[in-house]
């Protein structure tokens, strides 16, 4: 049985995508963390990370729309302020590695990301689960 809330850090493509795409698939993460389920948990960098992403062009986003996106994720958040230590493990895109190290330093029990270069440290990277969206939703005990 799980222990509410779960403290997970979640990649920056996961975020957007429970953010900007409300019915897809990843839709469910928003409520889950609004209801009390789920706590993501940010840094300085996985933060200036995902205002990055979401400034894209393709998103057509203006600063109000950024800002309301960020409204609803920001107050159900843990902000980490802590050392964030360079793991011992290496992730194969550096561009990645913060996410491995934050969810360590935290010490949360779960990193979720579609990411082929975080989900090739699965298993190996103990007690820290690696999981897919869809692997996350299931360990939650989620229905899709």
């Amino acid at each position: 049985m799980k222990r509410y809330p779960v403290r997970a850090v979640l990649d920056t493509n996961v975020l957007v995508s429970a953010l900007l795409f409300a019915g897809g698939r990843l839709g469910w993460l928003r409520p889950c963390w609004q209801s009390g389920q789920l706590v993501p948990v940010l840094a300085e960098p996985t933060a200036r990370e995902l205002l990055r992403v979401l400034a894209y062009r393709k998103f057509r986003l203006n600063p109000q729309d950024r800002e309301r996106l960020l409204e609803d994720l920001l107050p159900w958040s843990e902000s980490w302020s802590g050392p964030i230590p360079a793991s011992r493990h290496r992730v194969r895109d550096p561009h990645d590695q913060v996410f491995l190290d934050l969810a360590l330093a935290a010490a949360t029990p779960v990193l979720v990301s579609g990411d082929a270069d975080l989900l090739a440290l699965q298993n190996t990277v103990k007690p820290l689960l690696i999981l897919s969206p869809g692997d996350f939703q299931t360990w939650l005990g989620k229905s899709a």
